[in-house]
């Protein structure tokens, strides 16, 4: 992965392949933001004019590069947009600035190391300056040939001007940066990982070997501890695959730790609905069904990177869910863990299933809390875009909590709610429930069959991240194309928060 590095060199000093500097959009035309002084001194002044000229207007997303005068070591200056400048007295958004700094990392792909003069107050701007310089530079090339379209390679470092390295909070401040960078793209890089090298077994041979590395216990349940367990669900769902499903819990435990979270992820390492096929043109990227278990097991890794004050233990439900012979049928009643039997009205509803044992089976090491992680459901697409993941909760108090942590980490969200009116939408004549209710609000109709298996008086939260989960679109900002690595960033946040008793 990219070098991140903290220097206290002049921006115009530093020997790199090139120097960013941030350019926002005011009332009277573009202006030069704090941190790129030394640079405009080498442009005599005329910095911001010439970056005008090109057309330049400091329009989030902007990249506008030109070659460095004398007085510059970097071969090249590259001026990113900020999006509208503060109010006088205010600092930069973090998240305009991981933003710009993403738009950045992406452009200079190839460089050996570039020089980030963009505005710092204080140490969390060099946090989101680098986490979103580590994101944006990141790139997925581990299935393409030398001679094929590996392009030109990621930036190699990163220099952070202005940042102290000696300077304890600045240092932790890039400590925070590198170890969730590394986790998000980890969780992307699985996410992007096709199917055929990542069924179960495979995903949960990485999650041992992290395990042996970091120091996580790790337990993995395969098809016979399932069926002996009694996980119906889990087992239901991967029955008509030729790679059988596991159960996988990875546990950081930190010797002072007072709170204990749990991380529960769907892990359908490819949905192609089982009987219930899905239509043509739905199947391409379903691939990336496992993000909540990515997810998962990125936060359960940063935390221990970290060494949070904190429990944190990951439940990651790994399944296929394919059309073979053996495959669950609908109209068949599967008996979960928890003891409920379920009704099987549609077998592309199967995220749900898996989930539910998983929730019932952490419920039973009574966690603080749980907050599970799904590309659930197409309903929650329609209803909140592409952009952001739903909030689900049993405990009004800790969906805000989610809801601004994830927020502050710059991953857009939005609190959707439990209507009690729903839940008798699938009542089931056959079985205890059916894992499908009425159309309309499907999203919160899958929180509600998902609260049904959280033990009583935990405090849990459900995030449906099916849509920001992947980027079939262009990149933007520290946004690659493909998978995005969402949610890692809340649930390093929420660990971080319980680590420092400012949650629960």
């Amino acid at each position: 992965m990219t070098a991140l590095t903290l220097s206290t060199s002049s921006a115009a000093a530093l020997r790199a392949d090139a120097v960013v500097v941030g350019l926002a959009k005011g009332p009277k035309g573009p202006r030069l933001a704090p941190g790129a002084e030394a640079v405009d001194a080498a442009f005599d002044g005329r910095l911001t004019a010439t970056l005008e000229t090109l057309g330049a207007s400091g329009a989030e997303g902007e990249a506008t590069k030109l070659p460095a005068p004398a007085g510059v070591k970097a071969a090249v200056v590259l001026a990113v947009g900020l999006g509208d400048a503060p109010e006088d007295g205010e600092g930069y958004d973090p998240e305009a600035l991981r933003k710009a700094a993403g738009v950045a990392g992406r452009a200079l792909a190839g460089s050996k190391k570039a020089a980030f003069a963009l505005p710092i107050a204080g140490a969390a701007d060099i946090e989101a300056i680098a986490v979103g310089a580590l994101l944006g530079a990141y790139s997925f090339t581990a299935y393409q040939s030398q001679n094929g379209s590996a392009g030109k390679g990621s930036l190699g470092e990163v220099a952070v001007v202005g940042a102290k390295p000696r300077d304890k909070e600045h240092k932790a401040a890039a400590e925070r940066a590198v170890a969730v960078a590394e986790e998000v793209n980890r969780a992307r890089d699985l996410v992007n990982m096709p199917s055929n090298d990542l069924d179960p077994k495979a995903f949960a041979a990485q999650v041992q070997a992290a395990g042996k590395e970091f120091g996580l216990k790790v337990e993995v349940l395969d098809e016979k501890a399932l069926a002996k367990g009694g996980y119906g669900g889990i087992l239901g769902v991967g029955r008509g695959s030729a790679t059988p499903p596991r159960l996988v819990r990875v546990a950081y435990k930190h010797p002072k730790a007072t709170r204990t979270l749990a991380f529960v992820g769907k892990g359908i390492t490819y949905d192609s609905g089982g009987i219930s096929l899905k239509p043509a043109g739905h199947n391409e990227t379903m691939k990336c069904d496992m993000s909540g278990a990515a997810a998962v097991f990125g936060a359960v890794v940063a935390a221990a990177k970290l060494g949070l004050a904190v429990n944190v233990t990951g439940w990651l439900a790994l399944a296929e869910n394919m059309p073979g012979g053996n495959a669950t049928r609908p109209g068949d009643v599967l008996r979960m863990y928890s003891g409920k039997t379920v009704e099987v009205l549609n077998t592309d509803a199967e995220g749900r299933l898996v989930l539910a044992d998983a929730l019932a089976r952490a419920s039973e090491e009574s966690p603080d809390a749980i907050v599970d992680v799904a590309t659930l459901t197409g309903a929650m697409v329609l209803a909140l875009g592409d952009g952001r993941f739903g909030i689900m909760a049993n405990d009004d108090d800790f969906r805000t909590a989610v809801h601004a942590t994830a927020l502050a980490q710059g991953e857009d969200s939005w609190p959707m709610p439990l209507p009690k009116q729903l839940r008798k939408t699938f009542d089931s004549p056959t079985a205890d429930i059916a894992n499908m209710g009425v159309r309309p609000g499907g999203g919160l109709i899958a929180g509600l069959f998902l609260k049904e298996f959280v033990g009583e008086g935990i405090t849990w939260a459900h995030l449906d991240i099916a849509g920001p989960a992947f980027n079939e679109g262009g990149p933007f900002g520290y946004t690659p194309k493909g998978g995005t690595g969402s949610a890692v960033r809340t649930l390093v946040g929420l660990a971080r928060r319980t680590a420092e008793g400012d949650l629960l």
